[in-house]
């Protein structure tokens, strides 16, 4: 995506105004060290001072950049989530909300349920209000971002990807399934369950593939039985865990996929007098609320805002014309293991 920067007061004139790669061919930077350098992002003294010295050389302004620029879109940015009730996609969204402030960004939030339909709507609106960019949690493996893509409105994809060529910001999913099933398996626990998103989600396939992982690291065979699939909400995880529950052969742990659910499950093994550490639980996510001791239940944390603030900063990039190869970043989990959590049966 070039930008060619024209100056209204001196285009009659026919002067035209350096772009952002004439600036970082000047300073013998990327252009995305340029956009870096403009948007006060963290960039070493030595870049930082060649980038402003080639600026001043070349006559090149970032503030007439961003007039010129909203002749074309808006300063308005989309974050489409599935669940704005859901407080991991709410810290996410502080996240991009605080890193758009800081660029003079506004941000408008878009809640799709799930639903590719819905999403696909918010795109036609993105589109038609010359947004200038979409921070998108897909709704499906299979979300068409064509209405955006081909009016080159620059998007990045954040916690699940699209199977289209743009930047992705998300998490060591696969490690946070199998980090939170060796930790029951390390306090005595023999058959832990999975309690997964729905089928096709990448998250869900990801974080269950981890569960599959831990135990046939230690060489246990992934009972099929103990693998349930529910909506990422609280009664998607009260009904797996009953449906588990149910089981001839109940398991006496369970990995639950996402904190939602999370809670759903910690209230059945309640209401069932079988809370933890009675029944093992891990829940990747925080907790939003419980009556239960936090400590009794392993935690895979997840960096729902540094998600957003790093996916924020890939867009604005974007939107000042960097113009590299599409980007995969990968944040850290971080576990805490639960205290005293040994099985008592």
């Amino acid at each position: 995506m070039r930008m060619h920067i024209l100056d209204s007061n001196n285009e009659s004139a026919g002067v035209t105004m350096s772009t952002i790669y004439e600036v970082a061919a000047k300073a013998g930077v990327s252009p995305a060290t340029v956009s870096r350098v403009l948007n006060g992002l963290k960039v070493s003294s030595a870049k930082s001072d060649a980038v402003r010295a080639a600026a001043a050389e070349l006559s090149f302004s970032p503030n007439k950049t961003a007039r010129s620029l909203r002749k074309q879109n808006s300063e308005v940015i989309a974050l489409v989530i599935p669940d704005i009730e859901n407080p991991f996609f709410t810290a996410l969204a502080r996240g991009v909300e605080d890193r758009l402030r800081e660029a003079g960004f506004s941000l408008v939030l878009c809640n799709t349920d799930d639903d590719t339909e819905t999403e696909a709507k918010y795109f036609e609106i993105a589109v038609s209000e010359n947004m200038a960019g979409v921070i998108l949690v897909p709704a499906a493996d299979h979300t068409d971002l064509s209405p955006l893509l081909s009016r080159n409105r620059p998007v990045v994809a954040v916690d699940r990807s699209t199977g289209h060529d743009i930047d992705v910001v998300t998490m060591e999913n696969r490690a946070a399934g199998l980090s939170a099933t060796r930790a029951l398996l390390a306090s005595g626990y023999s058959r832990v369950a999975c309690i997964a998103g729905p089928r096709g989600i990448e998250t869900a396939d990801d974080r269950s593939g981890g569960w599959q992982d831990a135990l046939n690291l230690a060489d246990r065979a992934a009972d099929p039985t103990y693998l349930c699939h529910a909506n990422y909400r609280v009664d998607g995880g009260r009904a797996a865990m009953l449906e588990l529950l149910s089981l001839a052969d109940p398991p006496d742990a369970v990995v639950v996929t996402n904190n939602l659910m999370g809670v759903g499950a910690l209230q059945v093994l309640s209401e069932a007098g079988m809370a933890p550490p009675a029944f093992g639980v891990a829940v990747i996510g925080d907790l939003p609320f419980t009556t239960l001791d936090p400590t009794s239940v392993t935690i895979v944390h997840l960096p729902a805002r540094n998600l957003g603030v790093t996916a924020a900063s890939m867009l604005i990039e974007r939107i000042n014309g960097d113009r590299q190869s599409p980007r995969t970043v990968v944040l850290r989990n971080e576990v805490a293991i639960a205290v005293g959590g040994v099985p008592t049966r």
